[in-house]
């Protein structure tokens, strides 16, 4: 941050004596007295010194200068930024669930239970697996969650020897993350030119050592990756289970399911395909399924259902044989409510037109901008698509250069520089929400940064122009941040 961030920050409009509020005989002489005299300031904080109103005008007009997709179109691949109805908000915000206190004895939180229980069921359908838990809490927590289950699953059967895990070069990072963390060695596997797993260089890794393959489908470049039965078939004869990672799971939404693919444990990132608004950090959650055979060893506590002489009890269990807890509780129990109103909103047809609607999305973008930015995979994509940058690259504009210049438009940067398959990698996502009108003023943006790419680099290659934060220095930025007010 420096001082000129949206034009003023909240010392510039600091003047001396002025107060918004005044503690004078609140009670909190004797609070002080109290503190140890380590713990005491010798000098008073140098706080600016404001009036109600410029506090409260200060940062709301602050407000109006964040980028959410609500005010704009959020092209970021691999993230699925896409719009979710309101009404799914205010059910997650209905006090007889806002209220509600994990502890509280279960036969006054039924409703609770129920939603938590059909969640779970609605999702063991839709993946076509035997169960879910919904503890985990973002979507890097469930792939920790999944590969504990896989853990357990070998140790169970005495099979310690596995400690490996197969992940593609083209893998969401948290894959080989998660496996490090929960204590197994990464193997990489190459792609082939097309973004898809080399099923012949996958062969030869497969052993009695082997874990798991952990595989994205559709892959990281938005690719479907067809070979999957072919895969499942040779890691399950090695005694391996496979891994599927929930984050592009959006253009498969009913009409093709991982478990029908031959995947025995998956995790859906609540937050991109079932409605929770996600970026910044949270929050989040990421549901692990498992297939026949595997339930047991999902974490504590585990939701499930009594049907007793015509009554219903929803209750939670404790099993000797589940890895343990890898939460406080129920996970992130509004963003599940979100999750769940969405799909009852949507229904059965709902589901099945959200990935066709994806893909019809990205491969319009894709095709109406292949004749001036590099389409180093030229297959039909599904929810979202890679380019190398510009077509043109005497121009010496880099995708950075494309990415702050959109800003100037008054759209969200796709990702950049992921996957690293390419070197000038562009990312897009337009997600199943986005109007023709909204893809064409994009599309229409992207044709002119390319035309000012080649007729007025500089314009391109100095912005953004027009934002709060003009065309900054990225590598001071990075080795000398600005990150106070006053310079110690």
């Amino acid at each position: 941050m420096n001082r000129q961030l949206y034009g003023k920050v909240i010392f510039d409009l600091s003047k001396p004596g002025r107060r918004g509020y005044h503690l004078s005989g609140a009670g909190c002489e004797d609070t002080l007295s109290s503190l140890p005299a380590s713990l005491m300031r010798s000098a008073a904080p140098r706080l600016p010194e404001v009036d109600e109103p410029t506090v409260v005008r200060h940062y709301t007009n602050m407000s109006t200068n964040n980028f959410g997709v609500d005010t704009g179109f959020y092209p970021l691949g691999s993230c699925t930024m896409k719009y979710n109805p309101k009404i799914n908000e205010e059910m997650a915000a209905l006090p007889q669930f806002a209220a509600l206190h994990p502890l509280q004895p279960i036969f006054t939180a039924q409703g609770a239970l129920k939603a938590y229980y059909e969640l779970q069921s609605l999702l063991s359908e839709i993946g076509g697996m035997a169960e879910f838990t919904l503890n985990p809490y973002a979507g890097a927590h469930g792939e920790l969650t999944g590969l504990m289950v896989i853990r357990a699953y070998h140790d169970s059967r005495d099979d310690k020897a596995r400690t490996k895990v197969i992940v593609p070069d083209s893998a969401h990072g948290t894959n080989p993350a998660s496996a490090a963390v929960a204590g197994l060695q990464v193997v990489q596997v190459k792609s082939l030119p097309d973004g898809t797993v080399d099923v012949e260089a996958l062969r030869p890794l497969l052993d009695e050592t082997v874990a798991a393959v952990m595989m994205t489908n559709p892959n990281t470049v938005g690719i479907f990756e067809h070979n999957i039965p072919a895969i499942a078939e040779m890691v399950h004869a090695c005694g391996a289970l496979m891994y599927y990672d929930g984050a592009n799971l959006n253009p498969l939404l009913g009409v093709v399911r991982p478990g029908d693919m031959g995947f025995d444990v998956m995790h859906i990132n609540l937050h991109k395909t079932f409605s929770t608004p996600h970026g910044g950090g949270g929050p989040g959650a990421g549901p692990v399924g498992v297939r026949a055979g595997l339930e047991e060893f999902l974490p504590n506590p585990r939701v499930k259902k009594l049907e007793h002489e015509g009554q219903t009890l929803y209750y939670h269990t404790d099993e000797p044989s589940a890895l343990g807890r890898i939460s406080s509780w129920l996970g992130n129990f509004a963003v599940e409510l979100r999750a769940l109103a969405y799909i009852l909103t949507l229904g059965r047809e709902g589901l099945k037109m959200a990935g066709p609607l994806a893909t019809l999305n990205a491969n319009y973008i894709k095709e109406s901008l292949r004749d001036l930015y590099l389409l180093p995979i030229d297959r039909v994509c599904k929810h979202e698509f890679v380019f190398d940058g510009l077509a043109d690259k005497s121009t010496g504009i880099t995708t950075l250069n494309i990415a702050k210049r959109l800003l100037d438009h008054g759209f969200h940067a796709p990702t950049i520089y992921f996957p690293l398959l390419f070197h000038e990698s562009l990312m897009i996502e337009p997600t199943e929400t986005e109007s023709i009108e909204t893809l064409d003023e994009f599309i229409a943006v992207m044709r002119d940064i390319a035309r000012e790419a080649k007729e007025t680099p500089d314009v391109v290659r100095d912005a953004p122009h027009n934002t709060p934060v003009r065309h900054p220095d990225d590598t001071a930025a990075a080795l000398k941040p600005v990150v106070t007010y006053f310079q110690l």
